[in-house]
This record gives C-alpha cells, sequence and structure tokens, in this order.
C-alpha cells in the first residue's frame, strides 16, 4: 500500500508548473481565474501573461500586438505559406497543413529574429564594456562577414527597402519617448545598417525580422522566444491560406506550374547494356 501511495504521487507530481492551475470547476492562469480574464484581456496580453507571468502595461504589449501582426505573412513563396497549401492540395486537414507549415520555421525560415536579437545583444554587451555603439556594432558585424555569415535582420531577396522596417521602428520610437521602452535597440539596430554600409559599399536595410527583433528585444523577451512568438504570428498567416487552398476546391498535389519548380543537373540519358 506504502509504495502505490509513493507511485501516485510519483505520478502526480511528474511535471511541475507556474503557469496554469486545474481542479474540477476552476481554472487559473498565473493565479488568475478564467472567468475574470475572459472579455477583459486580449490574446496578444495573454501571450504576456503565459510566457512571462504577470500582465503587461498596456503601451508594452501594444507594442508586442503591432510585432505578431506584421509578420503574419509574406505571399505563397515563403516557404511555411507554400508548404501549408502543398499539404491542403494533398488532402490534409487545417491542423496537418499548419502543423506541415511551423515545422519549417527553422534556422533558415524562421531563426532570423531569434539570431538578430543574439546579435544586438552581443553589441550590447561591447558597449557596456565601454565600446562606442558605432565600434561595438562594427566589430560584430565585421566578424560575421569573416566567417561568410549574412547579418541576420537585414537585406530582402524581395523588397530594396522591406515597407514593413520603417512603420515599426517609428512605433518603437514613440514608445521610446514615452518611456515604454528604452530605444536601445532601435539605436543598435539602426548602428547594424550603419557598419553594413561601411564594410560593404551599399546599404543593407533592416527586414521585417531585424524590425520585430528591435521589438522583442526591447521588450525584454528571449533569444529563442523571439523564434516561438514568430511561429504564433506566421501560423495567422498560414491558416488563411490553407483554409482558402480548402476553398478552391480539388485534390491534385499540389500546382502544376507551367515551368518546372526545379533544374535537373544529373547524368543525361543513358541505358542499361
Amino acid at each position: 500500500m506504502g509504495e502505490d501511495r509513493v507511485q501516485d504521487r510519483a505520478v502526480s507530481d511528474w511535471w511541475q508548473t507556474d503557469i496554469v492551475e486545474m481542479q474540477p470547476g476552476m481554472i487559473r492562469f498565473r493565479g488568475y481565474p478564467i472567468e475574470e480574464l475572459i472579455g477583459n484581456i486580449s490574446f496578444p496580453q495573454m501571450i504576456w501573461l503565459m510566457l512571462r507571468g504577470e500582465l503587461p502595461d498596456p503601451a508594452a504589449v501594444k507594442l508586442l500586438d503591432t510585432a505578431l501582426m506584421s509578420a503574419v505573412d509574406h505571399g505563397p513563396q515563403a516557404p511555411s505559406i507554400a508548404i501549408a497549401r502543398m499539404a491542403s492540395t494533398c488532402g490534409l486537414g487545417l491542423n496537418g497543413a499548419m502543423a506541415s507549415a511551423v515545422n519549417v520555421l527553422g534556422d533558415v525560415h524562421g531563426g532570423a529574429g531569434e539570431q538578430a536579437i543574439e546579435m544586438y545583444l552581443k553589441i550590447q554587451r561591447a558597449m557596456d564594456e565601454g565600446a562606442p555603439l558605432d565600434q561595438a556594432a562594427e566589430v560584430v558585424i565585421a566578424d560575421l562577414l569573416a566567417q561568410g555569415i549574412f547579418a541576420p535582420g537585414f537585406g530582402h531577396r524581395f523588397h530594396p527597402i522591406d515597407p514593413r522596417s520603417p512603420r515599426l521602428l517609428e512605433l518603437v520610437d514613440e514608445a521610446a519617448a514615452q518611456g515604454v521602452v528604452s530605444g536601445r535597440f532601435a539605436e543598435i539596430g539602426r548602428a547594424v545598417e550603419a557598419a553594413l554600409l561601411r564594410l560593404k559599399g551599399k546599404r543593407i536595410p533592416m527586414n521585417i525580422d531585424g524590425a520585430t527583433a528591435v521589438i522583442y528585444a526591447e521588450l525584454g523577451f528571449e533569444p529563442k522566444l523571439a523564434r516561438g512568438l514568430f511561429c504564433l504570428s506566421r501560423s495567422v498567416g498560414i491558416l488563411a491560406h490553407a483554409w482558402e487552398q480548402t476553398q478552391q476546391g480539388g485534390r491534385n498535389k499540389g500546382p502544376i506550374p507551367r515551368d518546372y519548380l526545379w533544374t535537373y543537373g544529373g547524368s543525361p540519358l543513358r541505358h542499361l547494356e
């Protein structure tokens, strides 16, 4: 009997969480009863509460909301969106299409925001050790370029200037003027642009990943959480495209392009002897 009680306790304590308390007839998130949260806080506020443990300042959560909405979609050429549509044409339901798409948000497609924050923090540490901002940014960027690494969050294969970034930085500047955030990471982001211009001899503007990284860093989110937040954001576009594709009818295993989506570089035609 004693052994059974030990086993029961071990099973009941298998996980420990500070996020949710749930009993029959009771659900509390970070101590707040769900019935008090419903109708009183927004989805971005709930995200903040779940991740950070406290309800945010309204002005701070406005910045979070802005970052989340700005990156929801970038068209069917974005791998995650293309995969959502392809999965839908293959007959997957919305959950399968969304899961397939989110699963590709790795280091190459989806990781630049996390990497940009890590880069900003490296520059900040150099500044804390006494380096001037411009010098700190140039040393960090020069080191990346020497390794053959693009500065994450800067440059865009489609947009000479990403139309989302200037507006996001403008909102960060407004929040900094109001004392909501420090504005330090916006300065660091602009210093990275300036360092790239000096080192590369051409302007390489900040893109959506670099701009949302500024916001997440200003709000104090850990770099890895930036990737998770991007997954939440892009899931909206993924859902919209998957749903649209299901409404267009037919399951033809994806689009039938006029031109192939690939080129072949292998052996020419040959035959068994």
